[in-house]
């Protein structure tokens, strides 16, 4: 089918480009290079290791140095094993099945460790994700396989804009908790969707919790195990945990993000290890790796008895692990049909654990954000789909600019709620931002609909102070500079802090110490969150409550709220070129980030030919929110 075909296309496309990009980070790099941008440990440590399924030996390793370096190793990426004693020669590729904190396990194509594993300089490399693109590529071609058939699958041909959606009216009042009646509306219009229900979530109004009360009364509905999946691994850990509170029976497939106890007992994994026949699996595993290793005692040169008997005891021990896999599988199933709700990532729904399970309902969590490809993984399990998310968010990330242009940023949320109006529940009532805050926003995306609930609507960092602020730099001489692939600008970064130190001098006559106010200092461009992060180190009245303040880039601040935001614009140039600000709703997730004040700090000269910088403006002079960064440098 065309649709998919389309898909097919535009998804090649990107994964060129993402190659493209993953080949120029890591062609020539040494292994400390790599470890640097976050794509290697180096060194690691075994730790120990075992036989896994299908004869694949499961080898856990910690990283001993530099632990502080952020990375991107996540359950089921692909990973190497190195000896950087001969780079590039001595390797072996894998999947990462575990990876928390400073440990991680990958399942090795192999049996048994090569001899370089014991020479020390070890590391690990993040491959290119092959795995998750050919999961996509799959899922799409599986798709347009059905179609092509005529099979008959109402989903299908709703998403593909083929045929409206049907809703049924329920048959009896739905009884939910601590929701508000748009909230409510929600939870029906989910329960009596026959193929599709949207909930679009702007910020700050409550999609978790109605999502949550929704899935529980699915459950009671359907009684059927229902699927939960999101694009990113934070929002998943978010769901399983708000889900558990509920008290329904959660599986997280893969690993959470945070280390925590009760999210690691969620997990699978978790799960496993605490059934009653794990132990027999364990002392088989025991069993098996003691003939392995008896094996391994025969090295090289010996005689035909010798390979004899090193043959029969491989052959013991994988007669052993055949039996403990059947065993494993069997306490998997167990597991999973006990599950109430499984959740996982979008690609992680088809782990090979649940890749056969088919589900009647799937939700997909932060629609939003995810690549309409990696939603037909889950889909293909599904009669019935639930979209949440807002796509007057943050959009999905893309390394190929035609790919996007073609139609790949649009997502299936954005393209359905478009198609299908009568699907879409909008949450009106948010419990986040004072209403001055909000206001621009309800504007510009949510034609005007947006209500501050009465216990947010007026709240204020202290008394009398204001909820927001534009603070204009126009002639100040704050110039913009280049910064590799990203932009600086110094003097704004200089005063920015002057600012929020001069203004948090009165804090300790509106708070006692221990409840310093929540700060978030939001800049588009890296190097000038880099910047701020070094020059806030200059400050000593601020550092002494650095635990309050997190600078950090627009999209690491997706999800999160502070009591007060700064954002520093960055662009200043006679040209009036803003660059990617242009991408307004990457600015939405700023200026909605903020609960009791918001400080938005820029060059009029530079913004005003953009209509949605204009506007703000104009709509804090009508706040009476409007200032000359001059009016402020005697404080500074």
């Amino acid at each position: 089918m065309e649709y998919f075909e389309k898909l097919l296309h535009l998804l090649k496309m990107e994964e060129a480009e993402d190659f493209k990009a993953y080949q120029q980070q890591t062609a020539h790099h040494s292994a400390a290079q790599r470890r640097q941008e976050g794509l290697c440990w180096y060194p690691v440590a075994i730790r120990g290791s075992e036989m896994g399924r299908g004869d694949y030996l499961s080898v856990e390793l910690e990283r001993t140095t530099h632990q502080d370096l952020s990375h991107q190793f996540r359950f089921g990426a692909s990973a190497a094993l190195f000896s950087n004693h001969h780079p590039g020669q001595d390797r072996l590729e894998g999947l990462v099945s575990f990876q928390v904190g400073n440990r991680m396990k990958i399942t090795l194509k192999t049996d048994e460790l090569p001899d370089w594993a014991s020479d020390g300089k070890l590391g690990v490399d993040l491959l290119f994700d092959n795995n998750s693109y050919a999961e996509m590529k799959n899922a799409l071609k599986t798709a347009g396989a059905l179609t092509e058939k005529s099979v008959s699958w109402p989903l299908v041909q709703t998403l593909c804009g083929l045929r409206a959606p049907v809703f049924d009216l329920p048959k009896t009042p739905v009884k939910t908790s601590g929701l508000n009646a748009v909230q409510q509306s929600a939870v029906e219009k989910i329960l009596g969707a026959r193929e599709l229900a949207i909930v679009h979530g702007p910020p700050g109004t409550g999609k978790t919790t109605t999502l949550v009360q929704a899935i529980k009364a699915l459950y009671a509905q359907e009684a059927k195990p229902i699927l939960v999946v999101a694009p990113s691994n934070t929002a998943v850990d978010l769901l399983s945990e708000k889900l558990a509170e509920q008290e329904m029976n959660v599986v997280r497939i893969g690993n959470p993000v945070r280390v925590s106890q009760h999210l690691l007992s969620l997990t699978l994994d978790g799960r496993i290890a605490e059934h009653k026949n794990m132990k027999e699996v364990r002392n088989l595993k025991k069993q098996a790796n003691e003939f392995r290793n008896m094996a391994h005692k025969y090295k090289r040169n010996f005689g035909k008895a010798e390979k004899e008997q090193r043959k029969a005891l491989f052959d013991e021990a994988h007669k052993i692990l055949k039996e403990a896999e059947r065993t494993e599988q069997y306490v998997t199933q167990q597991v999973l049909s006990g599950a109430q709700v499984i959740t996982a990532t979008l690609v992680g729904a088809n782990h090979y654990t649940v890749k056969g399970l088919e589900f009647h309902t799937v939700v997909i969590d932060e629609a939003g954000q995810a690549l309409e490809p990696a939603c037909w993984i889950p889909i293909l399990k599904a009669r019935k789909l639930v979209l949440a998310g807002d796509h007057c968010q943050l959009p999905p990330t893309l390394k190929s600019d035609s790919a996007a242009k073609e139609g790949l940023n649009l997502t299936l949320l954005e393209k359905c709620a478009g198609l299908y109006p009568q699907a879409v529940v909008l949450l009106e009532e948010q419990y986040r931002m004072n209403q001055a805050i909000m206001g621009y926003s309800s504007a510009v995306f949510y034609q005007n609909r947006l209500k501050a609930n009465q216990a947010v609507a007026g709240h204020l960092l202290f008394k009398d102070d204001a909820p927001l602020l534009f603070i204009d730099t126009a002639g100040c001489s704050f110039e913009e500079q280049a910064a590799g692939t990203s932009l600086v600008n110094p003097e704004e970064a200089f005063f920015l802090l002057g600012n929020l130190s001069s203004f948090s001098k009165v804090f300790p006559l509106h708070f006692p110490a221990e409840e310093f106010p929540s700060v978030a200092i939001i800049s588009p461009y890296k190097e000038q969150v880099a910047f701020l992060k070094e020059k806030l180190k200059e400050h000593s009245d601020l550092m002494a409550f650095s635990q309050q303040i997190s600078i950090n880039t627009i999209d690491s601040f997706q999800g999160q709220e502070k009591d007060l935001v700064y954002i520093s614009l960055t662009r200043s140039n006679p040209q009036g070129s803003i660059g990617f600000l242009s991408d307004i709703r990457r600015m939405n997730v700023a200026m909605t980030r903020a609960k009791k004040k918001l400080v938005v700090i820029g060059d009029s000269a530079t913004l005003s030919r953009s209509e949605f910088y204009a506007g703000f403006m104009d709509y804090a002079e009508k706040q009476g929110a409007y200032f000359s960064a001059w009016e402020f440098m005697d404080n500074l």
